[in-house]
């Protein structure tokens, strides 16, 4: 590996950040990866899409489009801790993924670091609710709107490490 670009420290990720580049949020599932993407002076999430997931070359290449479309400049992948906060199955399934991504091309140098996503779909659908927002449209972007809430709060984290 040339460089690190998988920060566990958010501080070491915001040093690592190109300026003036929007983030990309992730919420990966088993079936699903939410994606969310911030503004380029990353203040605000905004949910994009869901992509079904197939297999991980597929599913990075539609990742890849994303980044090269949209000029992200990192990633901030939502790492699924267990209540008591220790890291099981699906959080090791998350860590492999951050890693598979920095060994290809289009990622490569790409700064990626972990947010602690608790709760985040349950922030997610308890808003899509409050939008009255119906069973069906709920089961289709709760994926990418969790990804907006683990975006943001990397986003107020970053905020408050600039001061």
């Amino acid at each position: 590996m040339n460089e690190i670009t998988i920060h566990d420290d958010i501080a070491d990720f915001a040093a690592a950040l190109p300026r003036f580049r929007a983030i990309a949020g992730l919420d990966l599932g088993t079936v699903t990866l939410g994606v969310a993407v911030s503004d380029s002076l990353l203040s605000v999430a905004t949910p994009l899409e869901t992509i079904k997931r197939k297999k991980f070359g597929l599913d990075a290449a539609a990742l890849a489009q994303i980044t090269q479309h949209r000029d992200i400049g990192g990633i901030v992948l939502g790492l699924p801790r267990n209540m008591d906060g220790s890291e099981g199955a699906r959080a090791q399934s998350t860590r492999a993924f951050a890693r598979n991504l920095t060994r290809l091309p289009a990622f490569q140098g790409m700064p990626i670091t972990f947010w602690d996503e608790r709760l985040s779909t349950v922030a997610a659908e308890k808003a899509l609710l409050e939008a009255d927002t119906t069973r069906k449209r709920r089961a289709e972007v709760i994926d990418h709107v969790a990804a907006g809430y683990i975006l943001q709060g990397a986003l107020d984290r970053l905020r408050h490490l600039r001061g």
